[in-house]
């Protein structure tokens, strides 16, 4: 279905995009999703908190994740300080709580192909390339399938945080900076498979996970940044075979001041970046991109003033971060090696 005037213009189809793609639609509003890349594609820190669910719920999808026949587990391996120990994610009079182990590309297709089901118009493989700007509000983008018009336009672009830099916007940076490079291993680890861990060292910590039947997945993030050699896993996935490169992501604890404006809201990393220890990327970004399309049907659906509502909007991405950011710094504190940022 292709869509010459959309109310909504989003660029990146990840989560957050998809996320406020989904609401978008069910209020009403005609989307067109712009993605540069071909999916699939990995992503690091596919743990996905049980509190995923309502919204799921929310966004439709619920039966789809369940057919994925992605991994559960109860808790987390935790070894930080001290002994190494077990977090479960809490249980309620319906039994216990269960995490997933989302295997990204399938999580991005699922949430892609309910936002076709909803009428978004999904151009993929399409770049954009700059915004429009008119009388100081952002208005549309230059892509290169053409120009686009529309009232609102979303950054979901993630780490790129392209509009922010299209527009010269400012980033605040709350730490030095951080890589956190992350690879995939096949074979057996019988003590990964039932919970991910995630355990401390003298320059960081590293997440390891089972991911999918005889896969499994390590973060590592180091204060120190030295780079790892060539093939490098970690020490309980000795005698797994690598599976493919080693990859990194730029995760400097940064946030935009002013991640709504006139015309735009940024959503997910795109608004604020922190490294995968705050424990819930995907379902912050989730939650900001469907925070972004209930503001928009705010304005759009039931007038209300838009200077309001983009200022209600930028507070809670602001509060929200601040406060990962203060927890983040109180954990890190435990750490020997850590210096303070």
């Amino acid at each position: 279905m292709s869509i010459s005037n959309p109310d909504i213009i989003i660029i990146g189809s990840g989560p957050a995009g998809t996320a406020a793609a989904i609401l978008c639609a069910l209020n009403g509003l005609r989307v067109v999703i712009i993605e540069e890349k071909e999916f699939p594609r990995d992503r690091p820190g596919e743990t996905l908190h049980p509190g995923i669910e309502p919204l799921l719920q929310q966004l439709g999808v619920t039966e789809e994740f369940g057919k994925a026949g992605f991994l559960r587990h109860e808790g987390i391996w935790v070894q930080w300080e001290g002994k190494r120990h077990f977090v479960p994610f809490g249980s309620d009079e319906s039994g216990q709580w269960l995490g997933f182990q989302a295997w990204r590309a399938d999580f991005d297709s699922i949430l892609l192909n309910r936002a076709i089901l909803l009428g978004v118009d999904v151009r993929q493989p399409c770049r954009a390339l700059r915004p429009i700007v008119t009388h100081n509000r952002v208005s549309g983008a230059v892509t290169s399938d053409g120009e686009l018009q529309s009232s609102f336009l979303i950054d979901a672009t993630g780490r790129r945080q392209w509009l922010a830099q299209k527009l010269n916007m400012k980033i605040n940076t709350y730490s030095p900076r951080l890589i956190a490079r992350f690879g995939y291993a096949t074979g057996t680890c019988p003590v990964r498979d039932a919970s991910p861990a995630i355990v401390a060292h003298n320059h960081g910590w590293i997440w390891t996970a089972r991911v999918r039947p005889n896969v499994y997945q390590w973060t590592q993030l180091s204060f120190d940044n030295v780079a790892l050699k060539s093939g490098w896993i970690p020490e309980e996935f000795q005698g797994l075979k690598p599976m493919g490169k080693l990859k990194g992501a730029d995760v400097t604890w940064r946030a935009i001041s002013q991640p709504g404006g006139p015309g735009y809201f940024l959503v997910g990393d795109a608004a604020a970046v922190l490294d995968p220890a705050s424990s819930h990327g995907v379902l912050k970004a989730i939650m900001s991109g469907m925070m972004a399309a209930h503001s928009i049907a705010q304005i759009m659906n039931t007038g209300q003033k838009e200077d309001n509502i983009i200022l209600g909007y930028c507070k809670w991405i602001h509060n929200w971060f601040e406060h990962d950011v203060e927890k983040l710094k109180q954990l890190y504190t435990l750490l020997p090696s850590f210096r303070g940022f």
